[in-house]
């Protein structure tokens, strides 16, 4: 390809053609800037529902909407040239009736230029999957913990031990049957995710589900150290960009106290007049 060429952006295809082949690179993305950074180096970029935790400072991601969806989902698709965005439909958007879910998610993918949405559950979901890949929806599922089920789960607690081994397995054979392109498998314990990845024809993206996934995803506030109120177990960070900020954020308050800051160089001189 040569210097000039147009850079090609992933879809949902080539993410379904990478199954067992080099591991996917996934991080969430909310903002253009982010989006841009992502873009340079990973295959798909999630505007996570996270972002109502992450971003809007909510407890939990049920107060998510469609419209915060939207607008964080167009400043991502503004930011990525090859990775794909993805968008996470929020909850009470999909559940209802797959008339429903192809409603809002034909919204989505209209008003923001993604090319493809996510959302949550296995078996009782299959019936919507099918309905919105029938028309032209590509969807990545996501099974294990799905955290907009966090009261009905009883917490943010691992998925696929006793006894739950064979649901997880069954959820995902029923998405995969139904036309998702790729499934997410979060807190699902390793074996069982390597179980999972080894039976489907689709890629597994794993989020605290193990090595043996077709590819990771982890909330781009966790790794960088942006996000802090807790630290889930599988998220390694690879920053600490929250203590920078506090630690720059700190000194310029101290500069502008002290007069220090704005100094000359910051400044604009009055312009001379001129001589006659």
């Amino acid at each position: 390809m040569s210097a000039t060429s147009p850079v090609r952006p992933v879809l949902p295809p080539d993410i379904r053609a990478r199954k067992g082949g080099a591991p996917l690179v996934v991080l969430t993305a909310y903002s253009t800037p982010v989006a841009r950074l992502v873009d340079a180096h990973c295959d798909i970029a999630l505007v996570g529902d996270s972002v109502g935790m992450v971003i809007h400072g909510l407890p939990s991601t049920l107060g998510v909407t469609l419209e915060m969806m939207i607008l964080h989902g167009k400043a991502v698709v503004r930011g990525c040239q090859k990775a794909m965005p993805v968008i996470d439909m929020p909850f009470g958007s999909y559940e209802e009736s797959p008339q429903q879910a192809f409603r809002n998610a034909s919204r989505l993918m209209a008003e923001t230029g993604a090319p493809a949405v996510k959302l949550e559950g296995g078996l009782h979901m299959a019936e919507t999957i099918a309905f919105l890949t029938a028309r032209g929806v590509p969807v990545m599922a996501h099974v294990g913990l799905t955290p907009q089920s966090v009261n009905t789960l009883g917490g943010y607690k691992v998925v696929g031990r006793d006894g739950e081994a064979e649901k997880v397995m069954a959820d995902a054979r029923a998405i995969e049957a139904a036309g998702a392109f790729s499934v997410v498998l979060e807190k699902v314990p390793m074996g069982l995710a390597g179980r999972i990845t080894a039976a489907l024809s689709i890629p597994t993206i794993g989020i605290g589900a193990g090595r043996d996934c077709d590819g990771q995803v982890l909330v781009v506030d966790d790794m960088l150290g942006l996000f802090t109120d807790f630290r889930p177990k599988f998220v390694k960070r690879y920053a600490e960009l929250g203590k920078t900020a506090e630690e720059a954020i700190a000194a310029y308050a101290a500069d502008v106290r002290s007069g220090a800051f704005p100094a000359d160089e910051h400044s604009f001189p009055d312009v001379l007049p001129v001589k006659p």
